[in-house]
């Protein structure tokens, strides 16, 4: 289906997700450095009160739940972008209709129209479980 948007709208919306790409990347890269460089798990190992390692573990754990957040964000940007070179985007993956303009200006990775959106927010509440 071809989108209904304009082609410049069209433009500025690819080059928002392009950008938010590289800036998820580099975020992606950064924490993955940082967490490679500061040594929680070896911390953990090293110190004998319970509460210090109890620390230890949550900076581990906090520092790969970013991770985890920035990944998935990535995947849903791969996901639009992919959706754009198919000429799928801007339409909704549930029922064909166009998604509004402000909304995809709003959430360039939004794969829904606000009806569907809903209804599946609705049907999928609390179906995710926490990685934490």
């Amino acid at each position: 289906m071809t989108t209904p948007l304009n082609p410049d709208t069209r433009q500025k919306l690819e080059q928002l997700l392009e950008e938010r790409d590289k800036e998820l990347r580099s975020e992606i890269r950064e924490e993955l450095l940082r967490a490679n460089s500061e040594h929680y798990a070896d911390l953990a190992g090293q110190v004998h009160d319970p509460e210090e390692s109890s620390v230890a573990d949550l900076l581990v754990d906090l520092n790969l739940a970013t991770i985890e957040k920035h990944v998935a964000e990535l995947r849903q940007v791969e996901t639009a972008l992919a959706r754009l070179k198919e000429g799928e985007y801007g339409t909704c993956i549930d029922c064909g209709a166009p998604i509004g303009e402000a909304r995809l200006l709003a959430n360039p990775v939004a794969q829904r129209c606000i009806r569907c959106q809903e209804v599946w927010e609705k049907t999928h509440a609390g179906t995710e479980t926490p990685a934490l």
